[in-house]
């Protein structure tokens, strides 16, 4: 029987997540057939239903992998949250468990599954970070305060942030945010957008977790901010790193304002890859058998760089 996983979002017709897991299970050698499916907020529970009542009619689903704007609602969906999605109350993966106890690998069926909640968003943030050399205990900026931010909240927490300043464009709508910043225990100092140039091209690590092109206005700032820095009078080191979640266009505006001024940029595809190959191990109850030699396929099906492990 060929096994199913998806990714649910909307819009979702620009995902990469098709292409990185198609590429994996056929490395692997696993039949997990993978496909995009658009949903709403309001649409979802209705989705979700459907889709327990084909795994107890026999249907092999293994995972889903879940997009903007569901992160938060598919908490109520799941039957478990576990690790640091329980903290943060927001959902990137669903893996679909044996309910007895212990895992099976690919390809056995028995009773319904447990439909378990995971966040391996916080994983591929800090794994792609690292990568790109970001600083242990970095200062630390975050654009935007939704779910993505929430994670991003906790991976700063990993790589040993003391606090971090939040800008987002309403300070009265940033309540993710603030329950992450809670959850984790990393202080946060939520402030308007507008006009954070300056607090942005000092930190040592940006994350920015604005959709596409909402942080044109601020690129433009930082462009000024920068060439301001450059000036004898003002010199200083060149910018930090930022991670641009959002990878379609690219570059961004922010990301080429940031590599124009010597700074090292991340795109999001490196968060996108290293949180796939997590939900690559969820889905296929492999685990660490996935060997993380796998990212290369992954990244050949996408145009990123290979790794050196």
């Amino acid at each position: 029987m060929t096994l199913r996983a998806a990714v649910l979002g909307h819009p979702i017709s620009h995902s990469k997540s098709p292409a990185l897991h198609r590429a994996a299970y056929a490395h692997l050698g696993v039949a997990i057939a993978y496909s995009a499916i658009d949903v709403t907020v309001e649409e979802l529970p209705v989705l979700m239903a459907r889709v327990r009542e084909e795994t107890q009619q026999g249907e092999g689903w293994r995972g889903l992998s879940v997009t903007m704007p569901l992160k938060t609602a598919m908490v109520a969906e799941v039957d478990e949250v576990r690790g640091v999605a329980r903290a943060l109350g927001v959902i990137n993966t669903v893996a679909f468990e044996p309910s007895t106890a212990g895992s099976r690998p690919v390809g056995n069926t028995g009773e319904s599954p447990r439909l378990v909640g995971y966040n391996t968003d916080v994983a591929g943030i800090v794994n792609a970070l690292r990568h790109a050399g970001a600083a242990t205990a970095p200062t630390a900026a975050i654009l935007g305060g939704g779910g993505t931010a929430a994670a991003a909240i906790a991976a700063l927490k990993d790589l040993g942030a003391s606090g971090a300043d939040v800008f987002v464009r309403d300070v009265g709508r940033a309540a993710e945010a603030r329950a992450a910043s809670a959850a984790v225990g990393l202080p946060i100092r939520v402030q308007p957008l507008a006009g954070a140039a300056a607090a942005v091209a000092a930190a040592d690590v940006v994350i920015s977790t604005l959709p596409p092109r909402a942080a044109d206005t601020l690129a433009a700032e930082l462009s000024q901010a920068f060439a301001g820095e450059r000036s004898p009078d003002t010199a200083r080191n060149r910018p930090g790193v930022l991670l641009d979640v959002a990878y379609d266009p690219w570059p961004s505006r922010i990301a080429s304002a940031w590599q124009d001024a010597g700074g090292t940029v991340v795109p999001g595809l490196e968060m996108l890859i290293y949180q796939a190959v997590e939900q690559v191990r969820h889905f296929t109850r492999l685990g660490d058998a996935v060997a993380e030699e796998v990212i290369d396929v992954m990244c050949d099906a996408v145009g990123a760089p290979r790794r050196v492990f």
